[in-house]
């Protein structure tokens, strides 16, 4: 008997490595594939930035274009410092648990973890106020054109989770700092969907360059010489 429980346990212990070792081959191999093109500067180009803190990556807008005003959705005051002066906003989509319940990745919980990769938590919105970022190792500067712009705006809109008069549901009293705020946001976190592959889709969308698939920030920044 105990024999067969420990042939049992080598045989799941063996299927959880090859089933790690699988996705960590497909992730690399995937999104080292590339996809769309890297617009080039013009009169008309709009200025993004692609911002990562070395784990998640962010989508950075200018706040105001000709096209929209994003603090007539996203309020300034919905963060700390209500700082009007912050010429920039960051859209980053992930599990809730992992947004909210974990400020710093010593206070993860494999319950959180769990429930994140297997389909079982909600999503947030997390949204971040900038003067300009700066570009560097984790940071890339990306062109839009009008239609490409206004392509990435609707994926951007389409991720928030709305309320019955249309607006944006406001997650209050949660921030990592005074110039950001969270958002109630739709689809699942997962394995196979995580906060890089929103990202990542956000540029494909777009028409900017991205990895065929990606879960994580360096299979977009490859793309870009980082």
């Amino acid at each position: 008997m105990l024999r067969k429980v420990v042939k049992g346990a080598a045989y799941a212990v063996g299927g959880i490595v090859g089933v790690a070792a699988v996705y960590g081959i497909a992730s690399f191999g995937l999104s080292r594939i590339a996809v769309g093109s890297r617009s080039q500067p013009s009169p008309q180009a709009i200025e993004a930035y692609l911002l990562s803190n070395g784990v998640h990556t962010d989508i950075v807008l200018p706040v105001r274009t000709s096209h929209l005003d994003w603090s007539q959705t996203i309020p300034y005051a919905h963060t700390p410092a209500a700082d009007t002066t912050m010429r920039y906003v960051g859209f980053g989509w992930g599990d809730k648990g992992f947004y909210l319940d974990t400020p710093t990745w010593s206070q993860l919980k494999a319950s959180t973890a769990f429930k994140a990769m297997f389909w079982l938590g909600t999503s947030a919105m997390h949204i971040t106020f900038h003067h300009q970022p700066s570009e560097g190792p984790n940071c890339v500067k990306i062109y839009l054109t009008p239609a490409e712009y206004g392509r990435l705006v609707g994926y951007i809109k389409g991720s928030f989770d709305y309320d019955a008069a249309g607006q944006v549901q406001n997650i209050g009293g949660h921030h990592y700092g005074r110039y950001d705020t969270f958002y109630e946001a739709r689809r699942t976190y997962n394995l196979f969907y995580t906060c890089n592959t929103w990202a990542n889709d956000a540029l494909k969308i777009s028409g900017q360059k991205a990895s065929f698939w990606t879960p994580t920030d360096s299979g977009i920044l490859h793309h870009y010489g980082r």
